[in-house]
């Protein structure tokens, strides 16, 4: 099965090839200055943003759509990946991510 790719620059420079320009990416915090984020954020928790992959590709593309870039990091939070292996996370108003 061969899949065309729309912008496959990022993936180009990866591999080490030749490209055209050096790609550009942002991380998965860049949106949080746009209005659309906020609307989302303030519909769900961190968690459930983090976790429903409708809403995380809809954050992530959110800056890519808006500057025409070439990539982002899908957004999530590394302490996922420990709350993933048993433990206990949470993020309190105010106070940040708690780990027990």
């Amino acid at each position: 099965m061969s899949t065309t790719l729309q912008n496959d620059l990022l993936i180009r420079a990866a591999f080490s090839q030749q490209t055209e320009r050096p790609p550009v990416w942002m991380m998965r915090q860049a949106g949080r200055f746009m209005k659309e984020y906020w609307d989302i954020k303030n519909k769900y928790s961190f968690l459930e943003m983090c976790k429903t992959p409708e809403i995380a590709a809809d954050v992530t593309m959110l800056p890519v759509d808006l500057l025409g870039i070439d990539a982002a990091i899908l957004f999530s939070d590394i302490l996922v990946t420990a709350e993933a292996m048993g433990g206990d996370l949470s993020f309190e108003q105010g106070v940040g991510p708690r780990f027990f």
